[in-house]
């Protein structure tokens, strides 16, 4: 009797390791392949990185050359004036962004991942390639804000990310979509330098009457275009993340048992995981009063408003004349800058930014990131009393530097949000994050460009001449989100 107990006993602890899984649900049809995954996840890391690749590349690929347009657009009446106004076709983006993330993040919940990816990759398409077909300074505007509102496709891909990696590659995940976005911000401006004004730098290529050359910056948004109906058609063979049961039963994919008794014993051991779950699982709450997430969503806001008025006021300071305390680079100096950055920060996101987490842990990687961008930011200054190759050496060391300290914030911070809710949440959670932090950006390039400008003014003043202040104001912002790492700012559950 006591054998026959003890037998019993072992097989129901082997069933209840078993997984039951829905035969038509899509997000049970990716929990039964990461079950059976071996292996590194190529795949899918190279799905979630080129889709957030693509769909980064427009929100800062105007910067090299958004100077120029400004100016030729003729909306500023004095050369100083010029990165104000600039300040707010980068804002505009962000502004369209803050108004509908929560909704694409309810979409994304309600009716899957992959349809909000597909969506906003088409709304991408059309919207970027109009934009640089933009004849006044008021239809950039716009088309700015339309492709912040109809491209809901970060918050889903960060929920995706969180939900196609198998445990061990959780961090990766996250990684894969931080490192994405920041490299696409970087190659973004990287093919807007070298693909503005066509017509002057190759001008055996493209003549001042051709296309190109009465829209100088329309190359840039449809190279971005084709790379996106590229990624549009790959999309479709995305497999949805999100669980869509419908009430039906669920089916083992488990060999079939032969006896009655033990089908009896598998329904009456799923049914006790199921209450073992439900009783354990934390109740769903609003996610305004999940504090772990609101925290993690406030620390994250400082940094984000810091960074987009850094992708900027880097652009602007690097492109603007040396009389104002810039570089005087042309548009394809910063491309090159930009593109050396990229590659060196897909490098370490991939091999040394996981090392990191797994050592150190993502909130102290986050602080000491964020405390070393200091130091760096206060140096550009004098980065500019540098010129020719030493020039180019130091400003590509120091860029580099400052986008590895940045990725590795907004890695850890991916990571916290995703860890504080569950998954019928982590759509909208990811929405939520996402208006919040584009309000942060859409504040940062206006309120950069602003800062930048009235800096070009206040050349000969005794306390932070020039570009100082400006590179002081992007410190007062990184010391302030680094405070903000410590508790009780920054919670996890």
């Amino acid at each position: 009797m006591a054998e026959e107990e003890e037998q019993q006993s072992v097989q129901r602890e082997k069933l209840l390791k078993k997984e039951y899984y829905y035969p038509d649900c899509p997000g049970c049809k990716v929990d039964q392949y990461k079950a059976s995954q071996r292996g590194f996840p190529f795949r899918d890391v190279f799905n979630i990185w080129i889709i957030v690749v693509t769909s980064s590349l427009p929100i800062s690929s105007l910067f090299p050359f958004l100077y120029f347009m400004v100016r030729d657009l003729k909306i500023a009446n004095r050369e100083e004036d010029i990165a104000y106004y600039a300040g707010y076709v980068g804002s505009a983006y962000m502004l369209g962004r803050a108004l509908t993330s929560v909704f694409w993040g309810v979409i994304a919940d309600r009716y899957g991942r992959k349809p909000v990816i597909i969506f906003g990759t088409i709304a991408l398409i059309i919207c970027n390639t109009v934009f640089g077909l933009s004849v006044n300074y008021w239809m950039a505007i716009a088309t700015r804000f339309l492709l912040g509102s109809l491209n809901g496709v970060l918050g889903p891909m960060k929920a995706y990310a969180s939900e196609i990696f198998r445990e061990e590659y959780q961090a990766l995940g996250m990684s894969t979509v931080s490192t994405a976005w920041g490299i696409g911000l970087v190659i973004g401006p990287a093919l807007g330098g070298f693909f503005a004004q066509p017509a002057e730098k190759y001008p055996h290529i493209f003549s001042k009457d051709s296309f190109f050359g009465r829209f100088p910056y329309f190359m840039p948004c449809f190279c971005i275009s084709l790379i996106a109906v590229v990624v549009l058609i790959m999309s479709f063979w995305l497999p949805e993340t999100l669980h869509k049961h419908d009430g039906k039963n669920r089916a083992s994919i488990t060999d079939s048992f032969d006896s009655l008794e033990n089908a009896s014993l598998m329904i009456n051991t799923n049914q006790s995981k199921e209450q073992n779950q439900e009783e354990n699982k934390p109740k769903s709450k609003s996610l305004l009063r999940n504090w772990p997430l609101m925290s993690s969503i406030m620390v994250y806001c400082v940094f984000s408003l810091h960074e987009m008025a850094y992708n900027e006021i880097f652009s602007l300071w690097a492109v603007s004349p040396r009389k104002f305390g810039g570089l005087s680079y042309s548009t394809e100096n910063v491309g090159e800058v930009l593109a050396i950055t990229g590659i060196a920060l897909l490098v370490f996101q991939m091999f040394l930014y996981p090392i990191l987490e797994n050592f150190f842990g993502t909130i102290m990687v986050s602080r000491v990131s964020g405390a070393l961008t200091i130091p760096l930011l206060t140096s550009f200054p004098y980065i500019a009393l540098l010129s020719g190759v030493a020039l180019f050496v130091v400003l590509n060391i120091a860029n580099m530097l400052k986008s590895f300290l940045a990725a590795s914030l907004i890695t850890g911070l991916f990571i916290l949000q995703n860890r504080a809710v569950d998954q019928e949440q982590r759509g909208a959670a990811n929405g939520l994050s996402m208006t919040a932090m584009s309000l942060f950006k859409a504040v940062g390039p206006a309120v950069g460009g602003a800062v930048f400008s009235w800096s070009e003014k206040r050349l000969d003043v005794f306390f932070l001449p020039g570009t100082h202040m400006v590179f002081f104001f992007l410190n007062v912002v990184e010391a302030i989100g680094v405070v903000m790492t410590f508790k009780p700012f920054l919670t996890t559950r």
